[in-house]
């Protein structure tokens, strides 16, 4: 199950040392080159970013080329598809909205809906705003529904044109028509099923609730609160030109962006390096917000449970309790880890996406791990 989880949903750099003590143990400089050096090695991959917070120090490391044979390294001011990253952002949100009492998780959806939605329940059992946080509200992945089945083609060249086609003219009104023909097969809160239209739906709940446009209350939260003032939903004609091109699957040629979602609270957010640090960092310091979204809301097995959209993995033997997302588009692939044993975040990205780059992002953040993860039992 975990890893299964994992994968639907790791990870030039100046080290600045933490501790006295740490001098001669980790040089993180070097441990972040030989990540990316081993991810460069692979055929498809023509560059990456990693970022590594550590206790309470950044490091920022840009590698390779955007676009084979340009000598176009990304750097700080690249923005990139951050893809379902999307979603622990939402989850944020959700719980600063438990946090204010403006949100009850054990509410049932129905309660934010406009209109009646008989079918959205399992006998008597109906579907609550927590089974939506955690993928177990029995949602089909995507809506509308014939994105599904295009997807499940994924390398296939022309997967990206066809989803671009889907959602070209399909909005928040089509998606509440969609949801009446949803149907429910399984009691809510039990089965994981990825969902990302479970995650849109979040954000149509959080706009009823704040009385606000998702994408206005999101970017208002990360700006004032995080100082994430690069990360966002839509683009200005400005910030699109520092778009990271991007490759899917083996094809050279370079495919569209990710066409807008309903709400893209699921999978259309964009941001630099720099404020995926700001976003790690926040992550680390655990405030009430933070420790809302980490906690259990479904656990599957001794080893892995859901948070409010996070994953998380619990006692690990090398890094404890950690929490991780991945995030994927047709032409990014990164992951996020949270790892609060070793205060520790990790951000990886590459501008390449196919059905092997999620393992080669975790060998090279592996690479990470393993080193901080021995002098840590050292020490």
């Amino acid at each position: 199950m975990k890893n299964i989880a994992l994968f639907t949903f790791l990870l030039s750099s100046i080290f600045c040392l933490a501790q006295p003590s740490e001098v001669k143990k980790i040089n993180i400089n070097i441990l972040i080159d030989s990540a990316a050096n081993q991810m460069l090695k692979k055929p498809l991959i023509h560059s990456t970013s990693i970022a590594i917070v550590y206790q309470g120090k950044e490091y920022i490391g840009h590698y390779g080329e955007l676009e084979k044979g340009k000598n176009n390294c990304p750097t700080n001011e690249t923005i990139y598809e951050i893809g379902s990253l999307s979603k622990t952002f939402a989850g944020t949100l959700a719980a600063k909205a438990v946090c204010e009492n403006k949100l009850n998780i054990d509410d049932e959806i129905q309660k934010y809906l406009l209109e009646d939605y008989p079918n959205l329940k399992y006998g008597s059992q109906p579907i609550l705003v927590k089974h939506l946080l955690s993928h177990t509200s029995g949602f089909p992945n995507m809506l509308p529904f014939q994105a599904n089945s295009i997807l499940q083609d994924f390398t296939n060249h022309d997967t990206p044109a066809k989803i671009n086609e889907v959602y070209k003219n399909y909005g928040q009104k089509d998606f509440l028509t969609d949801l009446h023909k949803v149907k429910i097969d399984t009691v809510p809160g039990y089965k994981y099923s990825y969902s990302s239209a479970g995650s849109e739906l979040v954000a149509f709940i959080l706009e009823k609730v704040y009385k606000t446009k998702y994408e206005e209350l999101l970017t208002d939260y990360l700006s004032k609160k995080i100082a994430m003032h690069n990360t966002r939903i839509s683009l200005s004609d400005q910030e699109a030109k520092k778009l990271a091109v991007g490759y899917h699957s083996d094809n050279s040629i370079i495919p569209a962006p990710m066409p807008k979602l309903p709400w893209g609270a699921s999978g259309n957010m964009k941001s630099t390096i720099p404020d995926m640090v700001k976003y790690m960092k926040f992550e680390l310091k655990n405030n009430n917000i933070v420790a809302k979204s980490h906690k259990s809301i479904v656990k599957f097995d001794r080893e892995f449970s859901i948070g409010y959209f996070w994953n998380i993995v619990t006692d690990d033997k090398k890094l404890g309790t950690y929490y991780v997302h991945h995030g994927g588009v047709p032409r990014s692939q990164c992951y996020i880890y949270i790892i609060p044993k070793y205060d520790l975040s990790a951000f990886i990205i590459t501008n390449q996406s196919g059905i092997d780059t999620a393992k080669v992002m975790e060998d090279a953040l592996n690479i990470i791990f393993d080193k901080i993860a021995a002098e840590g039992s050292d020490g």
